[in-house]
């Protein structure tokens, strides 16, 4: 197979090859790593290479299976992993960060050894921002991740790697997870579908039994629909012990998602929820999202949950406040220095020890509020539209904060400064701003990951400078199948699988 082939594929055409016998594991491993190999000076999206692991499950059959023979739905399908919780045994969980390289898991991730089990062939594992904390990914250990469709711009984050790897044709999908956008918003950016899965769809198990409080979960970024469906049916199901528990669906997402919809009734809106300016661009893509949905006999009409953005916003901000002091105390009992964090990580953890559990609970119960305002939108809607990001991907370095607020933070840190400011009030304004600034680009994706209902982003809007911008649907909880069915009814109309980068064609 040449890899102009390699790239008319998803995997679920690209397994059925291997089924059939007219392409091998190893072949693909090959076309994979090729590409990789190319393209990795450019985007930078792979933080470490496993080949020779990759090479071995290759070689060794599972248990019980003949040699030669390659078993589970995506056999033979080069994959790669998210350097955070989808830990593989024997190699380190890097976060995003200097500080956790030396924390080696002993045991899979259920996420991982589903994948396995679905005959997916782990080669490497792909970039994030330290601790999964932007929208962004740009680690100060590795560099940032560069987007395949113009490399000064960024990828969005967390799942900025994955992206990055998928629309610069090194493999059709790949695994990320979502705690505030992080699969949306990659997705949006690189031209790709990335859906987010109801709270309880998938473990997080066994090291942990959640994730920000219920917040983040596993999922997939694919230039194909039915391929994040068939990926979802991998990982949907709970494992023993899990806190959240959904049950699997009576009838495969993948033969779900591919029932045309019915006809639907969806609320969009371009306002941003914080407040703040949404470009012109993130507005046309909606505009054109609703003809065309009307074109297809949708009723879409101009509508949005009662939500107060500024209290999201803020109760998003304390979800870091309660987790990153957290990471930071972990990594530094595992032998990690406080060198080995980033300026804006330590800051974080400091103002997150200022917070106390009442003020952090009251804030974890206002989740419920956005639950019951979302919940009541859709008793008259079935979906809801928004543009994934509020504007094209951003350039690298345009959401730093300015140099000389580093430096008064770091000189507030290394004199112990920083927290009895903080707990007087004095920072408020200051951390407030930060707060919105980074919450400025991608006001939209935070909704869905507090209240745990479904979402994805569909890559139908490019910019006049040739950038994909998505848009975003929300659907009620546990309500994956009419989001997959809609897509696909939108990829029939407007094709996407075929449109990528130059750089994934050289």
């Amino acid at each position: 197979m040449r890899h102009d082939e390699y790239l008319q594929h998803d995997a679920t055409s690209l397994a059925a090859l291997v089924r059939a016998g007219e392409v091998l594991p190893l072949e693909l491993l090959e076309l994979a790593l090729a590409q990789l190999g190319r393209v990795q000076p450019k985007v930078n999206a792979v933080v470490r290479l496993m080949d020779q692991a990759a090479r071995e499950q290759i070689a060794r059959p599972l248990p019980g299976v003949n040699a030669g023979a390659f078993p589970g739905a995506l056999a033979g399908v080069p994959w790669l992993l998210k350097d955070g919780l989808q830990d593989y045994a024997g190699v380190p969980t890097g976060y995003g960060s200097r500080s956790m390289q030396r924390v080696v898991p002993t045991v899979h991730a259920a996420t991982t050894r589903r994948f396995l089990e679905a005959g997916l062939v782990v080669f490497g594992k792909t970039q994030m921002p330290e601790f999964g904390l932007k929208g962004i990914t740009d680690p100060q250990a590795f560099g940032p991740a560069c987007n395949p469709w113009n490399v000064a711009h960024t990828t969005g984050g967390s799942s900025g790697g994955a992206a990055a790897a998928v629309a610069s044709g090194v493999l059709p999908m790949a695994a990320g997870s979502d705690g505030g956008g992080s699969i949306r918003i990659p997705a949006a950016c690189c031209g790709l579908f990335g859906i987010k899965p109801s709270r309880g769809r998938i473990s997080e198990g066994p090291g942990v039994g959640e994730v920000w409080f219920g917040a983040c979960t596993h999922g997939v970024l694919s230039r194909s629909v039915r391929d994040a469906a068939l990926a979802l049916d991998i990982l949907c199901g709970p494992e023993p012990g899990d806190p959240f528990i959904m049950a699997v669906p009576h009838l495969p997402f993948v033969l779900q998602a591919a029932r045309a919809p019915r006809r639907l009734r969806i609320g969009w809106s371009t306002t941003s929820p914080i407040g703040t300016a949404v470009h012109a661009e993130a507005v046309a893509a909606v505009e054109q999202a609703v003809a065309l949905l009307v074109s297809l006999g949708h009723e879409v009409v101009p509508a949005a949950p009662v939500i107060d953005g500024a209290a999201l916003a803020q109760a998003f901000q304390h979800l870091y406040f309660g987790q990153v002091p957290a990471a930071v105390g972990y990594a530094l009992s595992q032998g990690a220095k406080r060198s080995d964090f980033e300026l804006l990580t330590l800051v974080m953890a400091v103002l997150g020890q200022t917070v106390g559990a009442g003020t952090l609970t009251g804030q974890l119960s206002q989740w419920n509020v956005f639950a019951r305002s979302l919940g009541a939108f859709f008793q008259q809607y079935d979906l809801l539209l928004t543009p994934t990001l509020a504007r094209p991907p951003v350039r690298h370095g345009e959401l730093d904060p300015p140099a000389w607020q580093q430096q008064v933070l770091r000189g507030l840190l290394n004199t112990g400064l920083l927290g009895p400011l903080a707990r007087s009030g004095a920072l408020r304004a200051t951390i407030d701003r930060i707060a919105l600034d980074n919450l400025e680009p991608f006001p939209f994706t935070q909704l869905a990951n507090l209240t745990g209902v479904p979402a994805i982003s569909v890559p139908l809007h490019w910019t006049a400078q040739g950038l994909p911008l998505g848009v975003q649907f929300v659907a009620p909880m546990g309500d994956e199948a009419t989001l997959l069915q809609l897509a696909t009814q939108l990829e029939q109309a407007q094709p996407w699988f075929g449109r990528l980068p130059p750089l994934a064609r050289m």
